[in-house]
Formats: C-alpha cells, sequence, structure tokens
C-alpha cells in the first residue's frame, strides 16, 4: 500500500507550514537593511555559522537554559521539542531503511507502522522497533507534565501560567492529542498484526484482548493525521510560530544583527520568537509582590503580535531586565518595550516627573524648558582640563553623602580629576528615553557630549548606573566610562587608596541597570570583599531584585513601589547584615525608606574606610588616565 486517503489533512498541513515559513523568512530577509543583509549572509559560514547549529541544538531542542533554572519545567520543554526531533529523524531512517524503497515522501515516514504493519517482528527490526517505542515513551512523559502544568502550574515549579486565545486553544488541544493519538493508532495497528515493542506491542496485544483493534486502528490514524495537520496549519497565528521563528532568530543573532531604537525586522522576529513560556511571568516584581498579573513580557510580546494596543502595557514596567536575563529563548524584552514606548502618550508623565526631579536639586534646567521640551538655554561653557571626569549624575546630587564620599576618594587617591556636574548639569537622558522622548533626550546628550569632549579627559567617572549605562551605550565619546565601582577597584589594586577592614557583615545589592543592564557584577563584591565581609544571598548578579524605585514605571502609585522595595529588602536582609550595600544612588533612597538595616552605597563604606594621607589631595598627579593606573 503506498497511500491512504487519512493522510490528506498531514499533507495539506505540511506543505502549508513549509511553503508559509519560507515565504516568510524571504520577506523578513528582504525587509532587513542592507548591512544587516550582508551580516546574516556572512552568518551563514564559519563560526557564526556554527554557532547557530550549536544554540539551535542546545537551547531549541534540548533547552539548556530552562534546564539550568528549572529542571522540572526543562524535562517537559525537551522531552517534546528533542522527542519529537527524534520520532521525526530515526522514523525517516526508519522508512528510508525499512521500507519498499529509499527517498520516500515525508508521510511514509510519520506513519510509517501503518504502511507496514509487519514490521519489527525479529532482529534489527525489533530492536528499532524498542528505539522508537522509547523515543514515544520519552515524550509522553513530557506531554503529561505539560498537560498537568496547565492545569496545575506548581507541578513544574511555576506560580502562573500565560492565558490563551481561542486560535491557541485549538493548537494546544491538536498539539496534545498528537502523540496520544499516535499511540493508540500505532498500538491497535500492532494488536492486529502481532507486532510492536515494550509499549506499542503490549498495549496493542491488551487492547486487542477485548476490542475490536482492526476496526478500532484506522480512526485513531485519521486522529493522528488531523492533529498534525491541524497544528501546522494555525502555527502562523498562534504562539507556536516561535519553532520556526526562534531558527531564523539565532542565525540573526550570531550574525551580528540587534535590536536596536526603532521597530524592524530584527524585533519582529524576536516577538514571533516568543514562546508564551510564562518563565518571565514569575521572574517579574510586579506579579509577586504588587500582584499586577497582565502586563508581563509573555503578555506584552503576545499583545504586539495581535496588533492591539500596547501603550499601557509598555509603560506599566520597572525596565529591571528581570525578564530578560531569565528568557530561555534569549529575546532582547526591555528594547523592545522602548521601542513601543517611543511615540506613546508618555509626554505628560515625564513632564511631571521632571519637574519634582529637578526642584529638589540646583540645576541649570528651568521649568519653563521642561514645559516646553526645549533645551536651547544650556549654557555654553568651557569646562576645566582634567584627565578624570566625574559626573554626579541628578540621583546622586539628591543623596550628596554619595557625592561627598567619592570626592573624598578622589581626594585621597591623588589623582587629577574634575567634578563636571558640582554646580549642577544637564540630566544624562536616561529618564527622558524611558518615556519614548528620543528627540529631548538626544540635545542634552550632545549638550554632555560638548563639555566632555572640551575637558580632554581620558576617563569619565560616574556614581549612578543608570547614566553609567547612558554614557557607555547612547553615547559617542572617546573617553573610558566607569562606574565608581570599577574605578575605586583599580584604585584599590593599584594601591592608590588604603583601606581598613571594617568588619562589618555586609549583604550586596545588585542595581539593576549595573548588574543585568551593563554586566558590571564582579567589581562591586571585590571592592566590599576588600573592607568587610561580604555575606550571600538567594538574589545575587543575574537574579538581582530590583528596588522598587525606578523612573521607568509611570503607572504604578508610590504605595506600590514601596511594596516592592520592602519585600526586596526583607529578602536581602534575613540573615541580619550590618548593612545593606548597594551601587546605586536611587537604591539607596528606595531601601532606606523601608528597612531598618543600615543602608550604604558602596563609596560611603569605603570612605568610612580610608586611611587618609594629605598629602594626594588632588596633587595634579601625572596619571593621565586610569588605564595608565591600572598598567602601573
Amino acid at each position: 500500500m503506498q497511500f491512504d486517503p487519512f493522510v490528506i489533512p498531514f499533507n495539506i498541513g505540511l506543505y502549508f507550514i513549509l511553503i508559509y515559513v519560507v515565504a516568510r523568512s524571504v520577506i523578513w530577509f528582504r525587509d532587513l537593511s542592507r548591512p544587516d543583509k550582508l551580516r546574516l549572509q556572512r552568518g551563514f559560514f564559519g563560526i557564526p555559522f556554527a554557532l547557530s547549529l550549536k544554540e539551535i541544538f542546545m537551547e531549541s531542542l534540548i533547552h539548556r537554559k530552562i534546564l539550568k533554572t528549572n529542571l522540572r519545567l526543562g524535562y517537559m520543554h525537551m522531552s517534546l521539542a528533542f522527542g519529537w526531533f527524534l520520532l521525526i529523524l530515526f522514523g525517516t531512517i526508519e522508512a528510508d531503511i525499512f521500507g519498499a524503497k529509499h527517498l520516500n515522501a515525508p508521510y511514509k515516514a510519520i506513519f510509517f507502522r501503518f504502511f507496514n504493519p509487519d514490521h519489527g517482528r525479529m532482529g534489527f527490526e525489533a530492536a528499532y522497533g524498542f528505539l522508537m517505542d522509547l523515543i514515544l515513551v520519552f515524550i509522553l512523559s513530557g506531554l503529561l507534565l505539560a498537560v498537568t502544568k496547565r492545569f496545575y502550574s506548581k507541578i513544574v515549579g511555576m506560580k502562573k501560567t500565560t492565558r490563551l486565545k481561542l486560535t491557541d486553544r485549538i493548537a494546544l488541544t491538536s498539539l496534545w492529542l498528537i502523540f496520544p493519538s499516535r499511540l493508540l493508532a500505532e498500538s491497535f495497528t500492532c494488536g492486529v498484526y502481532g507486532t510492536g515493542s515494550f509499549l506499542t506491542g503490549s498495549l496493542g496485544a491488551w487492547l486487542a484482548a477485548f476490542l475490536p483493534a482492526q476496526q478500532m486502528a484506522y480512526p485513531f490514524w485519521w486522529l493522528y493525521s488531523i492533529s498534525l495537520g491541524t497544528f501546522f496549519i494555525l502555527l502562523p497565528v498562534t504562539r507556536y510560530m516561535h519553532i520556526p521563528t526562534e531558527l531564523f532568530l539565532i542565525f540573526m543573532r550570531n550574525a551580528g544583527i540587534k535590536t536596536g531604537d526603532k521597530a524592524g525586522t530584527y524585533s519582529e522576529v524576536q516577538t514571533y520568537s516568543c514562546s508564551s513560556c510564562g518563565i518571565c511571568i514569575d521572574a517579574c516584581q510586579l506579579n509577586f509582590s504588587a500582584g499586577i498579573t497582565n502586563i508581563q513580557s509573555a503578555y506584552f510580546m503576545k499583545a504586539i503580535r495581535n496588533n492591539d494596543d500596547v501603550s499601557e502595557i509598555a509603560d506599566n514596567c520597572l525596565m529591571c531586565g528581570r525578564c530578560d536575563q531569565k528568557c530561555p529563548v534569549g529575546i532582547e524584552l526591555s528594547p523592545i518595550r522602548m521601542i513601543q514606548r517611543r511615540g506613546g502618550e508618555a509626554e505628560n508623565d515625564i513632564r511631571n516627573i521632571y519637574k519634582g526631579y529637578f526642584r529638589s536639586r540646583q540645576t541649570i534646567i528651568s521649568e519653563k524648558a521642561i514645559a516646553s521640551s526645549n533645551y536651547n538655554f544650556l549654557q555654553e561653557t568651557v569646562p576645566e582640563k582634567t584627565d578624570i571626569l566625574y559626573f554626579a549624575g541628578c540621583m546622586t546630587h539628591l543623596t550628596p553623602s554619595i557625592k561627598n564620599s567619592m570626592i573624598k576618594i578622589l581626594d585621597a587617591s591623588g589623582v587629577k580629576y574634575s567634578f563636571i556636574d558640582k554646580q549642577g548639569g544637564a540630566c544624562c537622558g536616561r529618564p527622558l528615553m524611558l518615556a519614548g522622548q528620543d528627540k529631548e533626550a538626544r540635545e542634552l546628550i550632545n549638550y554632555n557630549s560638548q563639555m566632555i569632549w572640551k575637558s580632554g579627559a581620558h576617563t569619565l567617572v560616574t556614581s549612578c548606573p543608570i547614566c553609567y549605562k547612558v554614557f557607555k551605550e547612547s553615547y559617542y565619546l572617546d573617553v573610558e566610562v566607569l562606574h565608581h565601582t570599577q574605578f575605586i577597584k583599580m584604585l584599590i589594586d593599584d594601591g592608590s587608596v588604603k583601606l581598613n577592614f571594617l568588619h562589618k557583615k555586609v549583604v550586596y545589592h545588585s542595581p539593576c541597570d549595573l548588574g543585568r543592564g551593563s554586566g558590571v557584577y564582579d567589581e562591586p563584591k571585590d571592592v566590599l570583599k576588600h573592607v568587610s565581609r561580604l555575606e550571600r544571598s538567594n538574589f545575587e548578579d543575574g537574579n538581582s531584585l530590583c528596588c522598587g524605585g525606578s523612573l521607568a514605571n509611570m503607572k504604578i502609585s508610590s504605595q506600590t513601589k514601596k511594596k516592592i522595595a520592602l519585600d526586596a529588602a526583607i529578602e536581602l536582609t534575613k540573615n541580619s547584615p550590618d548593612i545593606l550595600a548597594t551601587a546605586c544612588p536611587l537604591c539607596k533612597k528606595t531601601f532606606s525608606a523601608v528597612t531598618e538595616t543600615r543602608v550604604a552605597d558602596i563609596s560611603e563604606i569605603v570612605a568610612e574606610a580610608l586611611i587618609m594621607n594629605p598629602l594626594k589631595k588632588n596633587s595634579g598627579s601625572n596619571i593621565s588616565s586610569i588605564k595608565e593606573l591600572a598598567n602601573i
């Protein structure tokens, strides 16, 4: 037998999805910019190609990242993805080796047992049948977890799963039916012919003992084919489009293509690569601290795919990056939110923030300028020539103990420095960016860039992680940009400052923009280890909690932010440290309001430990840059 009508639904679905994926990929490639097209073309050769294949195997099939985070959830995903891949691979080999001819049509491999019911009685055939049954058991074990997870998510260690729209539910149901229907179709067939291995053979013999196996087999072959065809046809309009799209994303990413600051092909591919797995939901502090359960990245990406209005979801986010860190696909979720914020109705919100933000600080920015979004008032000044510039930033000026500590450390080190915004100055531009006001932010960036360039400095040191990230990523500066923890670490390593050991028990909170946002994890901890007893916490490095005080969220109330901060502080101070240390002025202010534990910036702790040498104070040392400091 070479053909049967029941294979038609499968064939229709298979060829439809193949044609659709190829056409969609061609359109995405066509819409890429010329530089990105060249990058992608080069990405199909050499090391990028090898890296892509490795990532496809390790992440799309094995799901290594999920396994590291959650073993049960990772096993569930791996059994379905890798198991299905193995079933197709070894099924194709089976049809080629044991079938009537080589190079069979795809349906011959998928429905091999129907067209070869006598297969597997002895020898190598029986051994191969055992392998195919073993793979099917592997898949069914993951399917059982997946079905249980949908109704009781705690079985796989998740607090909540994503809500599904109608088409997703139909696709999910068809996916759930694929493997049980295959099991029953093969088992009934094996029961009729006395074949099969430990699973299909045993189950088939048991079913045939009290059911009409000959008549029962055929309807289940139809169900198997219809389930496959339905799943393939619905795939482009459901979350399961991530399966083929993720492959395209991996090749683009390893080719060096970036999200950028505008919507484009790459951001669209990332949007369709989201599987709505729900891992970001449990990672979001707005969910587990504030009870806000409808704005997480899984819902945000789904809303973009559905062309829904995402302005409320886009703005209601701490932009802490916890979801970026947890995403098993590696989607740049925060940059995509930033893209959606641009052009949104955030203008009034950011003006209100600025009015309160700058009223508390001596600054050259006036409320009149804020109201008009016109920055022509920024005065042209000639900064002092220096080697090292210190930029405190707005929040550090609102937390003067950090600023004063940094001045003390700079004076003690003997380096030649200048305090560029000592008398107030222009903001780095980050709050405007977070509100989508890119044009206004660019005016501030241009002004600050001119000031830095005119100073002749080789190194820019900032106390605010937000400023650090913006200077590193959004400015085009011919200077080395350092957060003050990195700078202090270099001073310690060089011996430019001498410190006492304070014998204090300290727990470190890694600020979002410094840690996850900029990858600075080790230097702050190294500095703390030099002056104190650094204690571990359950939320370190990439898993660090947001303080809740983020200026990025313009929707939640101050009470909600305080609740987030309180929950984070309770977690961090479980072991009763003497000091809750951080490296961000905003984090210090936020935590100080919710805990009785002393909250201190790392610069304050170092300043407290300083052994002063009055001869070094701003001595005009011939050290021209911090790079030279590190090489002495």
